[in-house]
């Protein structure tokens, strides 16, 4: 084998690997994960009641999980992963053959889960940049519907 083919062959073989990893694994429990994540950060770790949330956010009938980071208490600091524009909240989708994944995080304030027109979606209230407003001003408010395993941007404002 020439130098060239073995350069090819070992670059091909260096791609197919980071592909084959790209799938995420499946969690049991949403709640178990996170809270094994602030164990191991945080030498006393406290969690609010509505740390989690198990809600059917993509209407679909499987009960699926949201967390929010502000109802964590590490070493006494709420929400050590908070800032100016919010703290993170994941949102976990359950699959039928049992487990759940993750399908976004999003830095934000708070959320409602509403039913509009018929169906269930997300208004985040977010930091004013994601409306194109100044820092101060009133919190963006976007209304999202989960549909499959994406967030789809029904309005902003």
């Amino acid at each position: 084998m020439t130098p060239f083919l073995r350069l090819l062959l070992a670059l091909l073989l260096g791609l197919a690997a980071p592909i084959a990893h790209a799938q995420q694994e499946l969690l049991n429990d949403p709640e178990i994960y996170e809270k094994e994540h602030y164990g191991k950060r945080c030498k006393l770790v406290q969690y609010g009641a509505d740390f989690i949330s198990r809600i059917d956010i993509n209407n679909d009938g499987l009960i699926d999980t949201v967390t929010n980071s502000s109802e964590i208490l590490c070493d006494g600091t709420r929400g050590p992963d908070c800032s100016e524009e919010g703290c993170p909240f994941n949102f976990y989708l359950q699959v039928k053959e049992g487990g759940y994944f993750m399908i976004a995080t999003a830095q934000m304030y708070s959320y409602d889960f509403i039913k509009r027109f018929g169906n269930m979606v997300f208004v985040l209230k977010m930091h004013p940049k994601y409306c194109e407003r100044e820092e101060g001003t009133d919190p963006c408010e976007m209304t999202v519907r989960v549909r499959g395993t994406k967030f789809l941007t029904i309005s902003k404002k």
